[in-house]
């Protein structure tokens, strides 16, 4: 097993595709986790029930109420590192604040900005069913938006990419190993 405090061992990988709603984090984010094994999780799952009815409502979240979204959400990646996993999540991080916070769960964490024109991301977002997160928050979400910063690990990628595409982009240029099933016909002994 790996762990972030073991000098033996290999450290644990924390990933998070961030960007706008719409911008695929999801989609790229599973994509990632089946390319590789890394652990998958979805930040909107972490919401409380109080802040997925604002923003269903159309009002969008405030920093009062993301601060405890985004511990819960660092606390989970510092879980999974104590248990030696090794993780991708998507989620907005839209904010340097923010991304601040989520680097408080581990050692060493790394981002997948989905950046594109917002037109691409309305048109997607408009094609989406289930969610509620509704397209009108998105002007919200770009005047929030901060780039990353030069000390920052962030990958930047264009959101124009297929998914495939993207996925292969963000496995490559963190670096991550693809994930390969054992093969059951060979020996152990060798």
């Amino acid at each position: 097993m790996t762990g972030e405090g073991r000098g033996d061992a290999q450290p644990t990988r924390h990933v998070v595709v961030m960007g706008v709603s719409g911008a695929g984090k999801t989609t790229v984010a599973r994509g990632i986790s089946a390319a590789t094994g890394l652990a998958f999780a979805e930040a909107d799952e972490f919401h409380s029930p109080a802040n997925v009815a604002r923003m269903r409502s159309g009002v969008p979240l405030d920093d009062t109420t993301r601060w405890p979204w985004l511990r819960d959400i660092a606390a989970w990646i510092a879980d999974r590192g104590a248990e030696g996993r090794s993780t991708v999540l998507a989620c907005s991080a839209l904010k340097r604040s923010y991304r601040d916070v989520l680097r408080q769960g581990t050692l060493r964490l790394d981002f997948v900005h989905l950046a594109g024109p917002a037109e691409v991301i309305r048109a997607r977002m408009a094609r989406r069913e289930g969610h509620y997160m509704p397209a009108s928050l998105l002007e919200s979400q770009l005047a929030t938006l901060e780039p990353a910063e030069p000390d920052e690990s962030v990958l930047v990628l264009d959101v124009a990419l297929t998914p495939e595409a993207l996925v292969a982009a963000a496995v490559d240029g963190l670096g991550l190993h693809p994930y390969r099933r054992p093969d059951p016909q060979r020996s152990v002994l060798g």
